[in-house]
């Protein structure tokens, strides 16, 4: 019902504009709430709440479940970041990002002349980070599970056996891939059929992958079995990855990013995801402005937004990597005064070209393919987890006998500081590639408390869109009065500090406002971003009821009772 309705909305938009915005409510829950990019995995997620288990039980199985139901994002051979508030108030995160290989080297992606390879760090073997979702996973259990594990992944198993049904947007998109799955793997793949709406795929290596899991808990994917066969597959297909890699692999619990937006606490990811600072550095420059005043996507608004973007972003590429490698000035990034003083430069008169932007003194892109899920859970606990593969299905790279897709994150490190990498970002060394090191990534899953009260969880895929995603869904609902679904359907832009570009979802933007950012000397791009993120987001009504924001731009669904 919610997903329907929330479609609706979505064309409204695209008929009609902002001008003509509908108050819209999204799937209500009184008790629970799961809001993710398939409505298989919010169905298992809502049937783990019911039998009395914790969002961090639901939090397992809808990470599973993503991995048969969604496999273009959900995985067993990606890696993600989980940030969480108990009943109890307290915060937290969790990094299961993944790493480079032990025998990775810093220019191993270049050519003799010092040149990128082409496809070398985003199609195959080579591409692949060591995989960290299920060592996320039984880490999670570990510390805050309730129910046993063969609870959690009885029904993830059946579903991959009973199989899922390809949505007409699967259908598409695996069309789509057939090219680069048949680059890469044998003609014997099962994604290399003509796979059409409606048509059942069955997962029986993924179930039997799982099986293993649960019996073996993390040991079954990294020691034994697995990860010989794993290992062996990922050498035979150009990879590095060995067995010590999968064996030494640790997800670590780390202090999140937290921060203060008028009577909002705002707790995101921090390192090595850059999505915690950037969010904290442009709601910091954005606090002195009366965004409510400018109107929502209206000329000023989009303006301050851009600029306080453009100057975090420039940040992003020269500071930001690895906290375990480099020195990260997090307290100055994230302090009012820091970002406040980033936006001195800034007139409403005309636009500061990103040549004249450079990093602050102190003394991009990624995967547009990731995939969010939000959870609440009767007890008061709640998550934001963004998991990944980076591209879409990875490096493409299917190990069939495991039944699951690989990573290609690797191409989130800068293979050459100073050139872009397959998605436009610039990075700088601090993330450049070092054996175990984990690579830069802009996921923001985030949580918002106002008046100190659970009020939102929320996140989103998109790679480097991901940060300004999040950041206008929460000011939709905080500076615009929207509802969660309303704040989720609305039209999205964003500017990263290079290239020089205000990235719109096209037809979306009133022409008056076009023409005048124009005018102040911004240049809008509307060919390159028919989807801005698929947000998917949870708020504690005034009544205390959840409603679940589920992006109509996929097949996002959110369920609860």
């Amino acid at each position: 019902m919610g997903l329907i309705a929330s479609s609706l909305l979505f064309i409204q938009c695209q008929q009609h504009g902002p001008s003509t915005q509908r108050k819209h409510l999204g799937f209500i829950a009184d008790s629970a709430l799961v809001v993710s990019a398939r409505a298989e995995a919010s169905q298992i997620g809502v049937s783990i709440l019911r039998k009395g288990g914790n969002a961090f039980d639901a939090m397992i199985a809808t990470e599973f479940a993503l991995a048969v139901a969604y496999p273009f994002a959900g995985n067993l051979g990606g890696g993600g970041f989980m940030v969480y508030r108990t009943h109890e108030g307290l915060t937290g995160s969790l990094d299961y990002r993944e790493k480079a290989p032990m025998t990775a080297s810093k220019d191993m992606y270049l050519d003799k002349d010092g040149q990128i390879i082409p496809e070398k760090s985003t199609l195959g073997g080579l591409a692949v980070g060591v995989p960290g979702t299920v060592a996320g996973m039984i880490e999670v259990h570990k510390k805050f599970g309730s129910l046993p594990l063969s609870e959690i992944l009885d029904p993830v198993i059946k579903l991959a056996r009973k199989g899922v049904v390809v949505t007409k947007k699967q259908a598409n998109r695996l069309a789509s891939y057939r090219p680069s799955f048949r680059k890469v793997n044998p003609d014997t793949m099962l994604f290399l059929k003509n796979w059409k709406q409606h048509d059942t795929i069955k997962y029986p290596a993924l179930a039997t992958t799982l099986e293993l899991i649960l019996k073996e808990g993390r040991d079954g994917f990294y020691k034994g079995v697995i990860a010989q066969k794993l290992t062996a597959f990922i050498r035979k297909n150009g990879g590095i990855i060995t067995e010590k890699d999968l064996e030494n692999y640790q997800a670590i619990w780390r202090k999140p990013i937290t921060f203060e937006y008028d009577n909002l606490k705002i707790t995101s990811m921090a390192p090595p995801s850059s999505g915690g600072i950037c969010l904290a550095q442009i709601m910091n420059s954005l606090e002195p402005f009366d965004l409510h005043k400018y109107g929502h996507n209206q000329t000023k608004t989009i303006q301050v937004i851009t600029e306080a973007s453009r100057r975090s972003y420039a940040d992003r590429s020269f500071f930001l990597g690895d906290p375990d490698f480099v020195k990260i000035p997090m307290d100055t990034l994230i302090s009012k005064t820091y970002a406040q003083r980033r936006m001195q430069s800034f007139s409403f008169e005309r636009a500061t070209p990103s040549q004249e932007v450079s990093h602050g003194n102190i003394s991009l892109s990624e995967s547009d393919e990731t995939t969010h899920y939000s959870i609440v859970d009767s007890y008061g606990n709640a998550i934001a987890a963004t998991t990944t593969l980076n591209g879409g299905y990875g490096s493409k790279l299917y190990a069939a006998e495991l039944g699951f897709f690989l990573n290609n994150e690797m191409d989130d490190f800068s293979s050459k500081p100073g050139s872009p990498n397959m998605f436009g970002m610039i990075g700088a060394e601090a993330n450049a590639i070092a054996p175990e090191k984990r690579m830069l990534s802009s996921m923001t899953p985030t949580i918002i408390e106002k008046d100190g009260r659970l009020w939102m969880s929320l996140g989103t895929p998109g790679g480097s869109t991901i940060i300004t995603s999040v950041l206008q869904t929460i000011l939709n609902v905080h500076e615009f009065g929207m509802g969660m679904q309303e704040a989720v359907s609305q039209p999205r832009f964003h500017h990263q500090w290079l290239p020089d570009t205000i990235r719109m979802e096209p037809q979306q933007f009133d022409l008056d406002t076009k023409q005048q950012l124009q005018n102040l000397g911004y240049q809008l791009d509307e060919e390159n971003s028919p989807i801005i993120g698929k947000v998917e987001g949870i708020l504690v009504m005034e009544n205390g009821q959840f409603e679940g924001g589920a992006d109509p731009r996929g097949d996002d669904t959110a369920l609860g009772f």
